[in-house]
């Protein structure tokens, strides 16, 4: 989030634990500071997991999906979805080491 948003976000939540704000409202307010999910081309993908000097296996391995899905996304003959869409998002922003625990 930046920085403004972290205040606005941080202002909402003391109001809601003043009682001024209702906890709806803040689970509408937190909807809305969700960053935009991008998504990514074939290109981007293969860039994104090759910045991170990782094979297709080892990629498919951090996203828990397969080997042939990170091919066919990387050939363009797929598009990842839903939680992979999201793994991928945090990857491209944050590195492969934020899905290592």
């Amino acid at each position: 989030m930046s920085s403004i948003l972290d205040t606005l976000h941080k202002t909402a939540e003391d109001l809601t634990n003043a009682d001024v704000m209702d906890i709806k409202t803040m689970r509408e307010f937190d909807v809305l500071c969700l960053p935009k999910i991008e998504h990514y081309d074939a290109a981007h993908i293969k860039a994104i997991r090759e910045s991170a000097c990782v094979s297709q296996s080892v990629f498919a391995a951090y996203l828990n999906t397969s080997p042939s899905t990170v091919r066919a996304w990387e050939q363009g003959g797929k598009s990842p979805r839903g939680t992979s869409l999201k793994l991928l998002n945090l990857v491209a922003h944050k590195g492969l080491d934020i899905l290592a625990y």
